[in-house]
């Protein structure tokens, strides 16, 4: 009988099997790896996105503190009948509502004149607004 020796049952006999077990290898552990990496990728996200919008918060709330302040000490330190006073509020007014009128159109919604007053709107403008005592 002859042997056959290309058919051995060991695995240094064929030099492919090792190779392939070696890929097979590779391959694996470049699949978990890539499985962690993602998950660290998205907790490394969630973790940037939050501290994102906590800064725009506290940027957003530092400016507006800042701007209404200002503007409301400022007023306060005027005469009652002072006219940059008089002006500085009906400003402060009508800002509040070209502000309000512009976000709506950036959304689509439509603008408060097309809208019918909501019951709380109408009883505040048929009371008289008070004024604090100077």
């Amino acid at each position: 009988m002859t042997k056959n020796t290309t058919a051995s049952e060991g695995p240094e006999a064929n030099p492919f099997s090792v190779l392939g077990d070696a890929l097979d290898a590779a391959a694996e552990a470049v699949g978990d790896a890539r499985v962690d990496a993602t998950a660290s990728a998205k907790v490394a996200a969630a973790k940037v996105q939050s501290g994102i919008s906590t800064g725009a918060y506290y940027t957003g709330y530092g400016v507006s503190y800042g701007v209404v302040f200002t503007g409301v000490f400022l007023k306060e330190l005027l005469p009652a009948d002072n006219a940059f006073r008089r002006g500085f509020e009906a400003g402060a007014v009508d800002g509040s509502h070209a502000g309000v009128e512009a976000a709506h159109k950036v959304v689509g919604l439509p603008s408060g004149e097309e809208t019918e007053p909501t019951e709380d709107e109408e009883v505040a403008e048929a009371e008289p607004a008070v004024t604090a005592p100077h």
